[in-house]
């Protein structure tokens, strides 16, 4: 089974935070390849500094974390930001936009409904993100 894991849950691999152990937990029950999109590079690198800025970490252990990310690309699968997910995203927000969708997380949707016809779970602690992965029947966690 493939489980993909918008940036929120991908985090949470990486820095002990509450909802981590739900992640592992999960993810150690069957799942034999993590799915990402491309953003989740970006985003990913942006929640950690985030994390600096609110004063929950410091600098070294910012580093390290996105060392640590850096060093597992090659453990994850990738969703290529293509135009087809582009284009995805952009009738996404004209469906969702007035329920507060924006763009990052459009992408994230987008990518993730490439997976529908798969068996994947999807797994996200945004609740908005989580709302509308199950009004576009995916299997979420």
């Amino acid at each position: 089974m493939k489980a993909f894991l918008d940036t929120s849950c991908l985090l949470k691999l990486y820095h002990n935070e509450a909802g981590s152990d739900i992640v592992e937990n999960t993810l150690s029950n069957g799942v034999e390849a993590i799915s990402l999109a491309d953003i989740a590079i970006l985003e990913f690198r942006s929640a950690v500094w985030k994390k600096v800025r609110m004063g929950e970490i410091n600098k070294d252990i910012a580093l390290g974390i996105i060392s640590c990310f850096e060093a597992d690309y090659d453990n994850f699968q990738w969703i290529r930001l293509q135009f087809h997910i582009i284009k995805t995203a952009s009738e996404l927000l004209m469906i969702y936009g007035k329920d507060g969708l924006r763009t990052l997380d459009s992408l994230q949707l987008a990518s993730a409904l490439t997976l529908k016809n798969e068996n994947a779970i999807f797994l996200t602690s945004d609740k908005l993100l989580r709302a509308l992965f199950k009004k576009e029947k995916l299997n979420v966690v």
